[in-house]
């Protein structure tokens, strides 16, 4: 015969569990959408802690459920721990996403539009470099405490401890690569010799650091291309940061011309290009002449700019706008040849022929 009190109490307590776990989760909602209003570049980091939080509760309450309508009698010691190895694993991809939520918040206050901003930089850096941290914290955390509900894993741990000494000096062999671009990684995010958004050139290749983990960095090429480095590349070869100190930069355009050319006209012609340039931030703008061989003049106007990507357009600006000077204003200031038509003669012969040239 049924016992319907039995039934009701039975009933009555997976109810309760239930509106326990519906009360959780919609509180849980309810933070979340106020803070994603409050901090919306936090949105996709809050709702992912809000359903792992969800999923967490709903396997913890159907556990309880499960043993209020299963009498314990029924419940098998291999059920109890698999379910409770679940619960531990949720809980730490639970909280995993949780620490993410701070890290990400921390790390949005230091974002801005200024590519100068090398504290904003260093902050993100670390930041990064520390979330991935502490999830591997986190792994390593939830993975002990998982072996440890196994009634054998203190006697284990006991004979591993014996031999640790042996242990310690296989793994470091065989994971010395490994280790070395961990330590290499932590290393870069607090030394701050790169940061997120430098603008590095490594490997012959001109590009900015899009990304630094504890192993390898990504490094954007001009082009699209991403050059994935191990981390102990930066600690061991040398490479140029252009934004180590400061974004704004320098940058030359080399020009060579004949004898003839009008220096004085030509930084005139370089003042109203890049005054006409919005790339120019004003610091420099000057030509002086570096070399005068072969019957050529190397010129060098110099010029400067916000940053690398500016600095790029800039001087490509200002050297087709010499170009075309030069060809449509002063014609004479092209490159030529000249050639000595008749044949060897004195100093007198040599002055009268100067003025015979033939064009490149």
């Amino acid at each position: 015969m049924i016992d319907w009190m039995l039934v009701l109490d039975i009933g009555t307590e997976v109810a309760i569990v239930a509106l326990a776990a519906l009360l959780l989760i919609i509180i849980a909602s309810v933070v979340t959408r106020v803070l994603a209003r409050r901090w919306p570049k936090l949105q996709s980091s809050l709702h992912s802690a809000r359903r792992r939080f969800g999923i967490l509760v709903l396997i913890v309450a159907a556990w309880i459920a499960a043993y209020v309508v299963v009498p314990v009698e029924f419940w098998n010691e291999i059920y109890t721990r698999i379910l409770l190895i679940i619960v531990i694993a949720t809980a730490a991809w639970t909280l995993n996403a949780v620490v993410a939520v701070g890290f990400d918040g921390l790390a949005h206050r230091y974002i801005t539009d200024d590519p100068d901003d090398r504290l904003s930089r260093r902050a993100r850096t670390q930041l990064t470099v520390l979330k991935r941290l502490s999830t591997a914290l986190l792994v390593v955390i939830a993975v002990s405490v998982i072996l440890l509900t196994f009634p054998g894993a203190q006697a284990a741990g006991a004979s591993l401890l014996a031999s640790a000494g042996v242990l310690s000096v296989v793994a470091g062999i065989a994971a010395q690569s490994s280790l070395g671009n961990v330590f290499a990684g932590m290393q870069l995010a607090f030394s701050d010799a790169i940061r997120l958004g430098d603008v590095v050139i490594v490997e012959g290749e001109f590009g900015k650091v899009e990304e630094i983990t504890l192993t390898y960095v990504v490094v954007g090429v001009w082009d699209q291309r991403r050059l994935v480095l191990p981390s102990t590349y930066f600690t061991e070869n040398p490479f140029e940061n252009w934004t180590r100190t400061s974004a704004e930069l320098m940058g030359t355009v080399e020009l060579d011309v004949d004898w003839r050319v009008d220096l004085d006209a030509m930084r005139e012609e370089l003042q109203r290009i890049v005054q006409a340039n919005p790339l120019w931030d004003g610091r420099a703008a000057s030509i002086v002449a570096t070399d005068a061989r072969g019957g050529l003049v190397r010129v060098r106007p110099l010029v400067s700019a916000r940053d690398a990507s500016e600095l790029w357009d800039l001087r490509c600006d200002v050297r087709e706008g010499l170009v075309a000077w030069v060809r449509k204003e002063h014609p004479e200031a092209l490159p030529v040849q000249r050639v000595l038509v008749n044949g060897f003669g004195g100093a007198d012969d040599a002055e009268g022929s100067v003025g015979q040239s033939s064009s490149t």
